[in-house]
C-alpha cells in the first residue's frame, strides 16, 4: 500500500456561523469542492476515515513546528486498524515497508495507546494548481470508546459547535483566495481538535 510524506503550512481559525456562511458562498466560485467534504473521524497518532464502512484506513503522524506541518501517511487495512485500536501494533511489521516500521517503533517505544475518537462535519475546498486546501469543520464531538471506531451508533460528547476554519498550502496562498479569507479577520487557534477533545475528558 502507498505511503505519503507531505510538508505544508497549516493554520486554524475560529469563525462565527455568519462568517462561515459568507466564506462558503465566496469560496465556491473560485475553488472546487473537495471530495473529502462530509463526515470525518481523526486521532493522533491518528487513524482517519471518512465513513465507518471504509475498508482502507489512513494511519497518520503529524509533526508541527510553528505553522509548518509535516504529515506522514500510510494506508492500512481495516483489519489492521481494528488491531491497532486494541493496542496491538505488530501487524505493521508484516507490511514490510520502512514507513510501517517507523510507525511501529514510534507507537511501541512511545507507549502510544488509543485515547479517543473525534468526529465532525467537514466542508472542504481544493485548488489543485497550488495544492491549497481550505476546510470548515463544525459540530466537533468526541468519544472515549476507541473500540467502536467503525461503529455508526457511537454517542459523541459535544466539544465545539462553532466552525473551525483550516487553511493548508505548500508554498504561497493565491491572492484571490487570500482576499476571500481576509474578510473573516478571525483569531488563529493554537489548539487542535484533538487537544480540545482531551480537555473535555480532563486529560
Amino acid at each position: 500500500m502507498p505511503d505519503i510524506l507531505v510538508v505544508r503550512t497549516e493554520k486554524k481559525y475560529s469563525i462565527s456561523p455568519c462568517q462561515c456562511s459568507k466564506l462558503l458562498y465566496r469560496l465556491e466560485p473560485i475553488m472546487g469542492l473537495d471530495q473529502h467534504s462530509g463526515l470525518e473521524m481523526r486521532k493522533k497518532v491518528r487513524l482517519r476515515i471518512y465513513a465507518p464502512e471504509q475498508q482502507t484506513v489512513k494511519l497518520e503522524l503529524k509533526q508541527k513546528q510553528g505553522s509548518a506541518q509535516k504529515k506522514i501517511s500510510l494506508s492500512i487495512s481495516r483489519d489492521l486498524a481494528e488491531e491497532m485500536m486494541g493496542g496491538q501494533y505488530s501487524g505493521l511489521l508484516e507490511l514490510g515497508s520502512d514507513r510501517a516500521m517507523m510507525f511501529y517503533r514510534i507507537l511501541e517505544t512511545g507507549l502510544y495507546r488509543p485515547q479517543c475518537i473525534i468526529e465532525y462535519n467537514r466542508i472542504a475546498f481544493a485548488e489543485e494548481s497550488n495544492n491549497i486546501r481550505i476546510t470548515v469543520d463544525s459540530d466537533i464531538g468526541m468519544s472515549p470508546f476507541c473500540e467502536r471506531f467503525f461503529d455508526r451508533e457511537v454517542s459523541y460528547i459535544p466539544v465545539r459547535k462553532e466552525p473551525v476554519l483550516e487553511v493548508k498550502y505548500n508554498r504561497l496562498l493565491l491572492s484571490n483566495i487570500k482576499q476571500v479569507l481576509d474578510f473573516a479577520d478571525s483569531t488563529e487557534l493554537a489548539i487542535s481538535k484533538y487537544a480540545m477533545s482531551r480537555q473535555v475528558l480532563g486529560m
